[in-house]
């Protein structure tokens, strides 16, 4: 059974009661700065990895295929996974819940286990957002491609769209906008596996990537 078939709410409005320290207690204790009690903790899941479970669901109800849709859920999943996060759609108002995988068993959200709702992120999947900017984005990509394909044609083309494609569908943004460490991830992770280059594709993909970040008048990541 998947996250998302979960059968129980999680109100993640506020702890219980039970989950805050009674008043007064450690107050003053020695040593203990005003700065250290209202610093805030880091995020337990990174808000990187919100918006990337946030735009793979979105994708995936997008998408026509069933086996594209289920790639994007894996994706989703596998980076929840690796903060020992899950993922689940609570269909009483269309909402991404996204909440730690020990509140799991079976399938099922236990509230017994549950010591601070708060940990859950809720993001809402209806409304203003959805596809609208990310088909723009698409266009935008596409638009660099073509570039590339006048300018160079072959094996360039190819990789220019591998990479546009992996801007869009993995970070919903413009290919100008991509960072060093995405770049690196286009490299070693997505184009061996997702864009079968042939071995011209592959020598030439450093010069290919070059000719695409020209393309949008955007120095390339160093």
């Amino acid at each position: 059974m998947t996250p998302d078939d979960t059968d129980v709410d999680i109100d993640t409005d506020g702890a219980r009661p039970d989950d805050h320290p009674a008043a007064g207690a450690d107050a003053g204790t020695a040593g203990e700065s005003d700065s250290d009690s209202e610093s805030e903790p880091e995020p337990e899941l990174p808000e990187a990895v919100v918006e990337a479970a946030e735009r793979l669901t979105r994708l995936a109800r997008r998408a026509v295929d069933d086996g594209e849709a289920a790639a994007y859920r894996a994706d989703r999943d596998e980076r929840l996974a690796d903060h020992g996060f899950v993922a689940r759609v609570r269909e009483a108002d269309d909402t991404l819940v996204l909440h730690p995988e020990e509140w799991v068993e079976g399938g099922t959200a236990r509230v017994d286990r549950i010591d601070d709702t708060a940990r859950a992120v809720e993001r809402p999947l209806s409304g203003a957002g959805d596809p609208d900017d990310w088909t723009e984005v698409e266009r935008h990509n596409a638009a660099l491609v073509e570039r590339v394909a006048e300018e160079h044609g072959e094996p360039h083309t190819a990789n220019a769209r591998a990479f546009a494609e992996f801007m869009s569908n993995h970070y919903a943004r413009p290919v100008e906008e991509a960072r060093a460490d995405e770049l690196s991830e286009f490299l070693t992770e997505y184009y061996p596996r997702n864009a079968w280059p042939s071995e011209e594709q592959r020598e030439a993909v450093d010069a290919s990537l070059r000719h695409l970040f020209a393309a949008a008048d955007t120095p390339f990541p160093s």
